[in-house]
């Protein structure tokens, strides 16, 4: 793990220790890369309650709630598969926070014989009950480069939600 993701995720840590909030994964493409980076940090499991390696569409859809509809409609890669999953990550493991991705990160062919995804393109989704929000990367630099961009992204949004969340709590 590199130097800036190990700085993210303790900054991470310590703001999760502070506010008692916890934190769930569902993690397609990535594979539990994020969940990972997360509990490299001493003192995790206070606040990380589990991550979710849901490859399969039935997984995302069994246990996770995702709407088979959109699946067929609009691929597993977009952006309201990945609301859902992170949304469905927080019920399923009861926590105030969660981090979910999808994507196509290579190399080439369709998915699933769907509608064909670009190569490279991951949606990430970080939110609570309330509130998601989501970014897409959409460029294709090999499957190891795509896989990584995608795991810091996912890593500096939570940690900006995080930040943002408790600015708001301390306001209120």
């Amino acid at each position: 793990m590199d130097l800036d993701l190990k700085l993210v995720s303790r900054e991470i840590n310590e703001l999760l220790w502070q506010s008692h909030k916890t934190l769930s994964t569902a993690e397609s493409c990535t594979a539990g890369r994020i969940a990972s980076v997360i509990t490299a940090v001493p003192g995790s499991s206070i606040y990380f309650k589990g991550g979710l390696v849901c490859y399969a569409d039935e997984t995302k859809i069994d246990l996770l709630g995702v709407d088979a509809g959109v699946i067929e409609e609009k691929t597993p890669v977009c952006e309201e598969v990945v609301r859902q999953m992170a949304a469905g990550a927080c019920r399923l493991f009861h926590t105030d926070y969660s981090v979910a991705v999808s994507g196509f990160a290579g190399p080439g062919g369709a998915e699933n014989g769907k509608a064909s995804v670009i190569v490279g393109t991951i949606w990430i989704a970080v939110g609570n009950g309330e509130r998601i929000v989501t970014r897409v990367i959409e460029e294709d630099n090999g499957r190891e480069m795509n896989l990584a961009s995608a795991t810091s992204l996912a890593m500096h949004m939570l940690l900006d939600f995080i930040r943002e969340d408790n600015r708001t709590e301390t306001e209120e």
